[in-house]
Protein backbone atom coordinates (compact mmCIF):
# COMPACT_ATOMS: atom_id res chain seq x y z
CA UNK A 1 0.00 0.00 0.00
CA UNK A 2 0.97 3.47 -0.49
CA UNK A 3 0.95 5.46 1.98
CA UNK A 4 1.36 9.19 2.19
CA UNK A 5 2.55 10.30 6.12
CA UNK A 6 2.34 13.83 6.90
CA UNK A 7 3.47 15.50 9.70
CA UNK A 8 2.46 18.78 11.21
CA UNK A 9 4.73 20.96 12.75
CA UNK A 10 4.45 19.89 16.95
CA UNK A 11 6.62 18.27 19.93
CA UNK A 12 4.42 15.07 18.96
CA UNK A 13 6.41 15.14 15.76
CA UNK A 14 9.12 12.34 17.18
CA UNK A 15 6.29 10.03 18.03
CA UNK A 16 5.70 9.76 13.90
CA UNK A 17 8.99 8.07 13.63
CA UNK A 18 7.75 5.29 15.46
CA UNK A 19 3.99 5.68 13.39
CA UNK A 20 6.33 5.38 10.36
CA UNK A 21 8.36 2.57 11.68
CA UNK A 22 5.20 0.68 12.02
CA UNK A 23 3.78 1.11 8.51
CA UNK A 24 7.33 0.21 6.77
CA UNK A 25 7.99 -2.93 9.17
CA UNK A 26 4.46 -4.24 7.90
CA UNK A 27 5.29 -4.11 3.90
CA UNK A 28 3.84 -0.13 3.50
CA UNK A 29 5.71 1.84 0.47
CA UNK A 30 5.70 5.47 2.86
CA UNK A 31 6.32 8.92 1.56
CA UNK A 32 6.62 11.47 4.39
CA UNK A 33 5.53 14.98 3.88
CA UNK A 34 6.44 17.38 6.85
CA UNK A 35 5.65 20.47 7.47
CA UNK A 36 8.55 23.40 7.64
CA UNK A 37 7.37 23.85 11.11
CA UNK A 38 7.79 20.07 11.63
CA UNK A 39 11.38 20.22 10.64
CA UNK A 40 11.83 21.89 13.67
CA UNK A 41 11.12 18.87 15.73
CA UNK A 42 12.81 15.84 13.68
CA UNK A 43 14.67 16.51 10.54
CA UNK A 44 14.45 15.73 7.46
CA UNK A 45 17.34 12.88 7.52
CA UNK A 46 15.53 11.19 9.99
CA UNK A 47 12.49 10.35 7.81
CA UNK A 48 14.79 10.02 4.96
CA UNK A 49 16.58 7.03 6.97
CA UNK A 50 13.17 5.42 8.09
CA UNK A 51 10.75 5.77 4.73
CA UNK A 52 13.86 4.98 2.29
CA UNK A 53 12.99 8.05 0.31
CA UNK A 54 13.42 11.65 -0.06
CA UNK A 55 11.74 14.04 2.03
CA UNK A 56 10.38 17.41 0.78
CA UNK A 57 7.91 19.91 1.96
CA UNK A 58 8.52 21.88 -0.62
CA UNK A 59 6.27 22.38 -3.87
CA UNK A 60 9.20 23.38 -5.60
CA UNK A 61 11.31 20.19 -5.43
CA UNK A 62 11.29 17.81 -8.27
CA UNK A 63 8.88 20.30 -9.90
CA UNK A 64 8.69 17.82 -13.47
CA UNK A 65 7.03 14.98 -10.89
CA UNK A 66 4.62 17.61 -9.93
CA UNK A 67 4.71 16.09 -6.72
CA UNK A 68 1.85 18.35 -5.44
CA UNK A 69 -0.39 16.14 -7.43
CA UNK A 70 0.78 13.16 -8.01
CA UNK A 71 1.23 12.26 -4.41
CA UNK A 72 -2.32 12.96 -3.80
CA UNK A 73 -3.35 10.92 -6.34
CA UNK A 74 -1.21 7.79 -6.10
CA UNK A 75 -1.89 7.35 -2.12
CA UNK A 76 -4.02 4.60 -1.11
CA UNK A 77 -3.62 6.38 2.25
CA UNK A 78 -2.94 9.70 4.37
CA UNK A 79 -2.33 10.03 7.28
CA UNK A 80 -1.59 13.06 9.32
CA UNK A 81 -0.02 12.63 12.72
CA UNK A 82 0.44 15.30 14.81
CA UNK A 83 -2.46 16.87 12.86
CA UNK A 84 -1.68 20.70 14.72
CA UNK A 85 -4.40 22.80 14.97
CA UNK A 86 -2.48 24.85 11.73
CA UNK A 87 -2.82 21.84 9.59
CA UNK A 88 -6.51 21.18 10.89
CA UNK A 89 -7.70 25.03 9.75
CA UNK A 90 -5.80 25.05 6.55
CA UNK A 91 -6.77 21.86 5.39
CA UNK A 92 -10.45 22.87 6.65
CA UNK A 93 -9.96 26.14 4.41
CA UNK A 94 -8.81 23.68 1.27
CA UNK A 95 -5.19 25.93 0.85
CA UNK A 96 -2.89 24.43 -0.34
CA UNK A 97 0.23 26.42 0.23
CA UNK A 98 3.01 24.07 0.69
CA UNK A 99 3.21 20.05 -0.32
CA UNK A 100 1.24 18.40 2.81
CA UNK A 101 -2.16 20.56 2.08
CA UNK A 102 -1.80 20.86 -2.03
CA UNK A 103 -1.25 16.58 -1.34
CA UNK A 104 -4.77 16.69 0.96
CA UNK A 105 -6.50 18.48 -1.84
CA UNK A 106 -5.56 16.22 -4.42
CA UNK A 107 -6.42 12.84 -2.23
CA UNK A 108 -8.91 10.21 -4.05
CA UNK A 109 -8.04 7.63 -0.80
CA UNK A 110 -8.92 7.54 2.80
CA UNK A 111 -7.24 10.64 4.76
CA UNK A 112 -6.64 10.00 8.26
CA UNK A 113 -5.68 13.17 10.60
CA UNK A 114 -4.56 12.55 14.55
CA UNK A 115 -4.67 15.68 16.40
CA UNK A 116 -2.00 16.96 18.65
CA UNK A 117 -2.44 20.27 20.13
CA UNK A 118 -2.96 21.57 23.68
CA UNK A 119 -6.41 21.74 25.35
CA UNK A 120 -7.43 25.20 25.10
CA UNK A 121 -6.70 24.82 21.22
CA UNK A 122 -8.14 20.98 21.09
CA UNK A 123 -11.60 22.56 22.65
CA UNK A 124 -11.78 26.16 21.07
CA UNK A 125 -14.90 27.10 18.33
CA UNK A 126 -12.60 27.19 15.47
CA UNK A 127 -11.08 23.97 16.01
CA UNK A 128 -14.23 21.84 16.84
CA UNK A 129 -15.61 23.95 13.65
CA UNK A 130 -12.85 22.59 11.67
CA UNK A 131 -12.87 19.34 12.42
CA UNK A 132 -16.82 18.82 11.82
CA UNK A 133 -15.98 19.85 8.40
CA UNK A 134 -12.75 17.85 7.82
CA UNK A 135 -15.42 15.07 8.49
CA UNK A 136 -18.81 16.16 7.21
CA UNK A 137 -16.50 15.78 3.66
CA UNK A 138 -15.27 12.26 4.82
CA UNK A 139 -11.80 12.69 6.43
CA UNK A 140 -11.60 10.47 9.68
CA UNK A 141 -10.27 12.88 12.18
CA UNK A 142 -9.37 10.78 15.41
CA UNK A 143 -10.21 12.16 19.12
CA UNK A 144 -7.14 13.18 20.21
CA UNK A 145 -5.61 11.06 24.04
CA UNK A 146 -6.03 12.50 27.25
CA UNK A 147 -2.98 12.93 29.14
CA UNK A 148 0.24 15.08 30.14
CA UNK A 149 0.85 17.26 27.48
CA UNK A 150 3.94 19.28 26.42
CA UNK A 151 4.42 21.36 29.51
CA UNK A 152 3.17 20.38 33.16
CA UNK A 153 -1.02 20.71 32.21
CA UNK A 154 -2.43 17.64 31.39
CA UNK A 155 -6.12 16.97 29.28
CA UNK A 156 -7.53 16.11 26.36
CA UNK A 157 -5.13 16.92 23.17
CA UNK A 158 -2.42 14.54 23.89
CA UNK A 159 -1.22 12.30 19.90
CA UNK A 160 -2.94 9.03 20.19
CA UNK A 161 0.29 6.01 20.22
CA UNK A 162 1.42 5.29 17.20
CA UNK A 163 0.15 1.76 17.08
CA UNK A 164 -3.60 3.19 17.98
CA UNK A 165 -3.02 5.67 14.74
CA UNK A 166 -1.84 2.63 13.05
CA UNK A 167 -4.72 0.31 13.57
CA UNK A 168 -7.02 3.42 13.23
CA UNK A 169 -5.81 3.82 10.01
CA UNK A 170 -5.69 0.01 8.38
CA UNK A 171 -9.45 0.10 10.00
CA UNK A 172 -10.55 2.81 8.02
CA UNK A 173 -8.79 1.33 4.66
CA UNK A 174 -10.44 -1.97 5.04
CA UNK A 175 -13.85 -0.14 5.54
CA UNK A 176 -13.11 1.31 1.94
CA UNK A 177 -12.42 -1.51 0.25
CA UNK A 178 -14.39 -4.15 2.43
CA UNK A 179 -16.61 -5.94 -0.47
CA UNK A 180 -20.75 -5.19 -0.37
CA UNK A 181 -23.14 -7.30 1.34
CA UNK A 182 -24.80 -9.42 -1.62
CA UNK A 183 -27.91 -10.39 -1.58
CA UNK A 184 -31.74 -8.90 -2.02
CA UNK A 185 -32.48 -5.98 -0.01
CA UNK A 186 -34.55 -7.84 2.66
CA UNK A 187 -31.56 -10.03 3.11
CA UNK A 188 -28.91 -6.78 3.55
CA UNK A 189 -30.87 -5.02 6.21
CA UNK A 190 -30.67 -1.50 6.42
CA UNK A 191 -30.07 0.68 9.46
CA UNK A 192 -30.84 4.03 7.69
CA UNK A 193 -32.19 7.34 10.28
CA UNK A 194 -32.20 4.44 13.20
CA UNK A 195 -30.43 4.73 16.20
CA UNK A 196 -27.71 1.72 17.40
CA UNK A 197 -26.46 2.08 20.90
CA UNK A 198 -23.18 -0.03 21.03
CA UNK A 199 -21.25 -1.06 24.50
CA UNK A 200 -17.36 -1.57 23.68
CA UNK A 201 -14.13 -2.08 25.54
CA UNK A 202 -14.05 -3.71 28.73
CA UNK A 203 -14.33 -2.48 31.93
CA UNK A 204 -12.29 -1.52 34.89
CA UNK A 205 -12.90 -1.65 38.34
CA UNK A 206 -11.14 0.21 40.81
CA UNK A 207 -9.30 -1.14 43.60
CA UNK A 208 -7.44 2.08 44.83
CA UNK A 209 -6.20 5.11 43.08
CA UNK A 210 -3.72 3.23 41.15
CA UNK A 211 -5.17 -0.02 40.29
CA UNK A 212 -8.23 -1.83 39.10
CA UNK A 213 -9.82 -5.10 38.15
CA UNK A 214 -9.87 -5.44 34.52
CA UNK A 215 -9.87 -7.67 31.38
CA UNK A 216 -8.42 -8.52 28.16
CA UNK A 217 -10.96 -6.90 25.91
CA UNK A 218 -9.26 -4.82 22.90
CA UNK A 219 -12.59 -3.46 22.24
CA UNK A 220 -11.86 -4.01 18.88
CA UNK A 221 -15.20 -5.54 18.17
CA UNK A 222 -17.37 -2.89 19.42
CA UNK A 223 -15.13 -0.13 17.13
CA UNK A 224 -16.29 -2.78 13.89
CA UNK A 225 -19.75 -2.45 15.46
CA UNK A 226 -19.73 1.24 15.28
CA UNK A 227 -18.26 1.36 11.51
CA UNK A 228 -20.55 -1.16 10.30
CA UNK A 229 -23.85 0.64 11.64
CA UNK A 230 -22.29 3.93 10.26
CA UNK A 231 -21.78 3.00 6.77
CA UNK A 232 -25.77 1.36 6.84
CA UNK A 233 -26.80 4.85 7.65
CA UNK A 234 -27.33 4.62 11.49
CA UNK A 235 -27.07 7.70 14.16
CA UNK A 236 -24.65 5.85 16.66
CA UNK A 237 -24.35 6.40 20.48
CA UNK A 238 -20.77 3.95 21.60
CA UNK A 239 -20.70 4.21 24.84
CA UNK A 240 -17.29 3.28 25.33
CA UNK A 241 -14.66 1.42 28.26
CA UNK A 242 -11.32 0.76 27.95
CA UNK A 243 -10.36 -0.28 24.38
CA UNK A 244 -6.72 -0.17 22.64
CA UNK A 245 -8.54 1.59 19.18
CA UNK A 246 -9.81 4.75 18.91
CA UNK A 247 -13.66 5.18 17.88
CA UNK A 248 -14.78 5.70 14.26
CA UNK A 249 -15.17 9.10 13.06
CA UNK A 250 -19.30 10.07 13.35
CA UNK A 251 -20.49 8.33 15.89
CA UNK A 252 -21.50 9.98 19.45
CA UNK A 253 -19.34 8.66 22.16
CA UNK A 254 -20.09 8.29 25.86
CA UNK A 255 -16.57 7.75 28.03
CA UNK A 256 -17.31 5.36 31.47
CA UNK A 257 -15.10 3.26 33.07
CA UNK A 258 -16.96 1.30 35.36
CA UNK A 259 -19.62 -1.26 35.25
CA UNK A 260 -21.61 0.85 36.91
CA UNK A 261 -21.32 3.95 34.97
CA UNK A 262 -21.38 1.49 31.71
CA UNK A 263 -25.17 0.56 33.08
CA UNK A 264 -25.92 4.15 33.69
CA UNK A 265 -24.72 5.21 30.11
CA UNK A 266 -26.54 2.24 28.82
CA UNK A 267 -30.45 2.86 30.56
CA UNK A 268 -30.04 6.21 29.61
CA UNK A 269 -29.47 5.98 26.11
CA UNK A 270 -32.02 3.21 25.59
CA UNK A 271 -35.32 5.30 25.40
CA UNK A 272 -34.00 6.17 22.03
CA UNK A 273 -32.58 3.23 20.70
CA UNK A 274 -33.61 0.93 17.93
CA UNK A 275 -31.17 -1.47 18.34
CA UNK A 276 -28.67 -2.10 21.49
CA UNK A 277 -25.80 -4.10 21.02
CA UNK A 278 -23.96 -5.14 24.11
CA UNK A 279 -20.58 -5.56 23.49
CA UNK A 280 -18.53 -4.28 25.92
CA UNK A 281 -16.69 -6.69 28.49
CA UNK A 282 -18.37 -5.85 31.29
CA UNK A 283 -17.02 -6.78 34.59
CA UNK A 284 -19.02 -9.29 36.61
CA UNK A 285 -18.05 -8.29 40.06
CA UNK A 286 -16.16 -5.41 42.04
CA UNK A 287 -14.29 -4.79 44.90
CA UNK A 288 -16.89 -4.06 47.84
CA UNK A 289 -14.72 -1.17 48.72
CA UNK A 290 -12.56 1.00 47.19
CA UNK A 291 -9.43 2.43 49.26
CA UNK A 292 -8.61 5.87 49.53
CA UNK A 293 -4.88 5.79 49.13
CA UNK A 294 -2.87 3.55 47.56
CA UNK A 295 -2.36 -0.39 49.42
CA UNK A 296 0.91 -0.77 50.67
CA UNK A 297 2.87 -4.24 51.80
CA UNK A 298 3.07 -4.42 55.39
CA UNK A 299 6.18 -5.21 57.30
CA UNK A 300 4.44 -7.75 58.96
CA UNK A 301 4.14 -9.74 55.70
CA UNK A 302 0.13 -10.19 55.73
CA UNK A 303 -1.38 -10.27 52.11
CA UNK A 304 -4.84 -8.30 51.99
CA UNK A 305 -8.43 -9.40 51.48
CA UNK A 306 -10.56 -7.85 48.87
CA UNK A 307 -14.20 -8.66 49.03
CA UNK A 308 -15.86 -8.78 45.54
CA UNK A 309 -19.94 -7.64 45.46
CA UNK A 310 -21.49 -8.56 41.97
CA UNK A 311 -22.17 -5.83 39.68
CA UNK A 312 -25.49 -5.39 38.24
CA UNK A 313 -26.64 -7.73 35.18
CA UNK A 314 -27.00 -4.51 32.43
CA UNK A 315 -28.07 -6.55 29.44
CA UNK A 316 -31.03 -8.32 31.36
CA UNK A 317 -31.91 -4.88 32.91
CA UNK A 318 -32.00 -3.50 29.41
CA UNK A 319 -34.50 -6.42 28.54
CA UNK A 320 -36.60 -5.79 31.80
CA UNK A 321 -36.69 -1.65 30.72
CA UNK A 322 -37.58 -2.80 27.05
CA UNK A 323 -40.58 -5.39 28.08
CA UNK A 324 -41.89 -2.86 30.70
CA UNK A 325 -42.69 -0.15 28.27
CA UNK A 326 -43.41 -2.58 25.57
CA UNK A 327 -40.85 -1.33 23.00
CA UNK A 328 -40.15 -2.13 19.43
CA UNK A 329 -36.27 -3.00 20.16
CA UNK A 330 -33.82 -5.25 19.23
CA UNK A 331 -31.26 -6.15 21.50
CA UNK A 332 -27.93 -8.04 21.08
CA UNK A 333 -25.83 -9.35 23.84
CA UNK A 334 -22.71 -11.33 23.48
CA UNK A 335 -21.01 -14.04 25.17
CA UNK A 336 -17.39 -14.96 25.31
CA UNK A 337 -17.38 -18.47 26.42
CA UNK A 338 -14.70 -20.63 27.37
CA UNK A 339 -16.10 -24.37 28.13
CA UNK A 340 -15.57 -26.43 31.64
CA UNK A 341 -16.38 -29.45 32.82
CA UNK A 342 -20.18 -28.74 33.24
CA UNK A 343 -20.81 -27.89 29.60
CA UNK A 344 -19.34 -26.59 25.72
CA UNK A 345 -19.42 -22.85 25.07
CA UNK A 346 -22.43 -23.50 22.76
CA UNK A 347 -24.39 -24.97 25.85
CA UNK A 348 -23.34 -21.93 27.92
CA UNK A 349 -24.41 -19.59 25.89
CA UNK A 350 -27.51 -21.70 25.20
CA UNK A 351 -28.29 -20.72 29.13
CA UNK A 352 -27.49 -17.34 28.96
CA UNK A 353 -29.74 -16.34 26.53
CA UNK A 354 -32.55 -18.07 27.98
CA UNK A 355 -31.67 -15.92 31.29
CA UNK A 356 -30.87 -12.72 29.75
CA UNK A 357 -33.65 -12.91 27.39
CA UNK A 358 -32.35 -11.14 24.58
CA UNK A 359 -33.13 -10.79 20.84
CA UNK A 360 -29.93 -12.44 19.60
CA UNK A 361 -26.59 -13.42 21.40
CA UNK A 362 -23.21 -13.53 19.82
CA UNK A 363 -20.78 -16.59 21.26
CA UNK A 364 -17.40 -16.63 20.76
CA UNK A 365 -15.19 -19.34 22.47
CA UNK A 366 -12.36 -16.79 23.78
CA UNK A 367 -8.99 -17.09 25.43
CA UNK A 368 -5.62 -16.15 26.19
CA UNK A 369 -5.08 -16.73 22.64
CA UNK A 370 -8.25 -16.47 20.82
CA UNK A 371 -10.67 -13.76 20.12
CA UNK A 372 -9.28 -11.07 22.40
CA UNK A 373 -6.89 -8.07 20.48
CA UNK A 374 -7.01 -10.32 17.19
CA UNK A 375 -7.87 -8.81 14.16
CA UNK A 376 -10.34 -11.65 13.29
CA UNK A 377 -12.78 -14.12 14.51
CA UNK A 378 -15.64 -16.99 14.88
CA UNK A 379 -19.13 -16.35 15.66
CA UNK A 380 -22.31 -17.86 15.83
CA UNK A 381 -25.50 -16.34 16.47
CA UNK A 382 -28.12 -17.69 18.49
CA UNK A 383 -31.59 -16.49 18.25
CA UNK A 384 -34.47 -16.10 21.43
CA UNK A 385 -36.49 -18.63 18.90
CA UNK A 386 -33.82 -21.42 18.99
CA UNK A 387 -32.39 -21.24 15.71
CA UNK A 388 -28.84 -20.59 15.26
CA UNK A 389 -26.85 -19.24 12.42
CA UNK A 390 -23.84 -21.41 10.67
CA UNK A 391 -20.65 -19.90 12.17
CA UNK A 392 -19.43 -16.58 10.69
CA UNK A 393 -16.02 -16.22 10.30
CA UNK A 394 -13.85 -13.37 9.01
CA UNK A 395 -12.60 -9.75 10.04
CA UNK A 396 -14.37 -8.41 12.95
CA UNK A 397 -15.80 -5.93 10.31
CA UNK A 398 -17.44 -9.24 8.71
CA UNK A 399 -18.83 -10.27 11.38
CA UNK A 400 -19.99 -6.69 12.85
CA UNK A 401 -21.88 -6.59 9.24
CA UNK A 402 -23.62 -10.01 9.74
CA UNK A 403 -24.81 -8.88 13.10
CA UNK A 404 -26.17 -5.70 12.60
CA UNK A 405 -27.87 -7.11 9.23
CA UNK A 406 -29.27 -9.88 11.44
CA UNK A 407 -30.43 -7.27 14.08
CA UNK A 408 -31.43 -5.05 10.72
CA UNK A 409 -34.03 -8.21 9.68
CA UNK A 410 -35.35 -8.64 13.11
CA UNK A 411 -36.09 -5.14 13.87
CA UNK A 412 -37.89 -4.82 10.67
CA UNK A 413 -40.39 -7.84 11.68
Amino acid sequence: MRVVLGVGGGIAAYKAASLLRLFTESGHDVTVIPTDAATRFVGTATWEALSGHPVSNSVWDDVDKVNHVRLGHEADLIVVAPATADVLARAAAGLANDLLTGTLLMARGPVVMAPAMHTEMWQHAATRANVATLRSRGVTVLDPATGRLTGADSGPGRLPEPADIFAAALAVVHAAVEPPVVGPPSARGSLQGRRVTISAGGTREALDPVRFLGNRSSGKQGMALAEAALAQGALVTLVLAHAEVPPPAGCEVVRVESALQLRDAVLEALPATDVLVMAAAVADFRPAEVAAAKMKKTDDGTDPVITLVRNPDVLREAVLARDADARRQVIVGFAAETGDAAADPLAHARTKLARKGCDVLVLNVVGSDRVFGQDSTEVTLLDADGSESDPVRGSKRVVADAVLAHAARLLSR
